[in-house]
């Protein structure tokens, strides 16, 4: 049931796209054997439900967010209203661990986004363990999967100059984050 909801979510989102609908499949149209296996991967993410997709959405919003992807924030942010996540969760996600908008979950699921995402990668195995005391290994496998294969996908849109599309115009959206001084 997760799969169906997911996946009339994605529908009803790309929908509602008013400008540069087809940015990415402009270029992966050019080589097809990348389209289909990124379609395939999508798809396999999408129906992988061991995990909460609100989890999933949360992990994805913040990996886009720091690697500063439009595109990724702006389907994101629509498709994370669709799984329940409120306007002030997308608007706190910069600050997730000193907003109340979030459960012990969320922030700890968040916190390993991040922790996957920066680079260099830090601090991954304490947050691994203690999501172990949460999760099952398949969640954990899957939230890996899902936050590595946003950081592909984000760098992907990244390199590309996919612009974003409007899905989220007039409503809450995710903002990117600024850069940390090294």
């Amino acid at each position: 049931m997760r799969a169906l909801h997911r996946l009339t979510a994605y529908l009803k989102v790309f929908s509602q796209a008013k400008r540069n609908r087809v940015d990415l499949y402009g270029w992966l149209i050019r080589r097809p054997l990348l389209l289909l296996s990124t379609m395939f991967y999508e798809v396999a993410i999408m129906f992988s439900n061991r995990l909460d997709p609100r989890l999933k959405e949360l992990a994805e919003l913040k990996t886009a967010g720091l690697i500063n992807c439009e595109f990724c924030l702006d389907i994101g942010s629509a498709l994370a209203r669709t799984s329940g996540i409120t306007e002030q969760q997308l608007r706190d996600l910069p600050v997730y661990a000193d907003s109340d908008a979030y459960t012990e979950q969320e922030i700890l699921v968040i916190s390993f986004a991040e922790a996957m995402t920066v680079t260099p990668a830090i601090d991954i195995e304490p947050i691994r363990e203690k999501l172990l005391q949460q999760f099952t290994k398949s969640q954990v496998a899957e939230l890996a999967a899902t936050i590595a294969w946003e950081n592909q996908r984000a760098r992907h849109n990244q390199g590309l100059g996919v612009r974003p599309t409007g899905m989220s115009d007039g409503a809450a959206c995710a903002l990117p984050e600024p850069r940390k001084s090294s």
